[in-house]
């Protein structure tokens, strides 16, 4: 695939995924998809299978309450796309929880997302808050 047909790719991506289409969105996941969340995270592991975006997504709004995704930059190169983004959260008084998601790409699907935080502590609070209230 060439660059532009990988950003048009994780753009449909996220617009799929953000609109709750997850049918669609599984059409452009490989059949051994896995997403991998890191230790430390209260949601952290390996998530498998063309599923595995619908049922991270679910288990992560349930633990927190994301108001909004801010998406920065997609770059591209090679068979790999990294976003640069942000949740922000309902709760004001928490600060936004800033990554950036890695996206392997195989015969012009996804076949693999790590997402890295800056600082995991801001999940874990608005986790946290979420429990509390």
């Amino acid at each position: 695939m060439t660059a532009d047909e990988i950003h048009d790719l994780i753009d449909a991506l996220y617009g799929a995924t953000g609109a709750g289409d997850f049918a669609t969105a599984e059409t452009m996941l490989t059949d051994d998809f896995f997403i991998e969340e890191a230790e430390g995270l209260p949601f952290a592991g390996i998530y498998r299978g063309k599923t595995a975006l619908r049922d991270l997504f679910v288990q992560v709004m349930q633990m927190m309450d994301v108001a909004s995704l801010e998406r920065f930059q997609t770059t591209v190169g090679g068979d790999y796309a990294v976003v640069i983004l942000q949740f922000n959260f309902a709760d004001p008084g928490l600060r936004p929880a800033e990554l950036c998601e890695r996206f392997k790409i195989r015969d012009g699907k996804v076949c693999e997302i790590k997402p890295y935080y800056f600082d995991p502590g801001a999940v874990v609070a608005a986790c946290n808050a979420k429990s509390r209230a």
